[in-house]
């Protein structure tokens, strides 16, 4: 799924930068379609979660906020001030923030011992 998603997210950055849009500008709406599509799939398809919503979601915004302001200072250093072609530096930075977010949802967003634990017979 996070493969054919990133895909996706690359093609409508092309897109994007193709009509006119700058490499920046395309790169954030299509941080922003990514973050509001992936968050169910991931947390109910991908790592089966089923630990609290409140916690996953905060650290899922939290980790795509990080990787969003890495992925924009990227494009800033390679594009704006050493002039290597943006689609290619987009295209290195979606796999290496995907793997990123991936080892985050694994170990910390989506991690099994988040689990919520109702044991019957124990709820007051």
């Amino acid at each position: 799924m996070g493969v054919a998603s990133n895909a996706a997210l690359y093609c409508i950055y092309l897109a994007l930068t193709r009509f006119g849009m700058g490499p920046k500008s395309a790169m954030s709406l299509a941080y922003v379609v990514g973050v509001l599509q992936t968050f169910y799939l991931q947390r109910r398809w991908t790592f089966a979660h089923d630990g609290r919503f409140s916690v996953s979601l905060a650290r899922y915004l939290s980790a795509y906020a990080l990787c969003y302001l890495g992925n924009l200072a990227t494009l800033a250093w390679f594009v704006d001030v050493l002039g290597w072609p943006h689609a290619a530096v987009q295209a290195g930075a979606i796999v290496g923030f995907a793997l990123i977010l991936f080892l985050l949802q694994k170990f910390w967003i989506f991690r099994q011992s988040d689990r919520v634990a109702i044991t019957l017979g124990s709820e007051k």
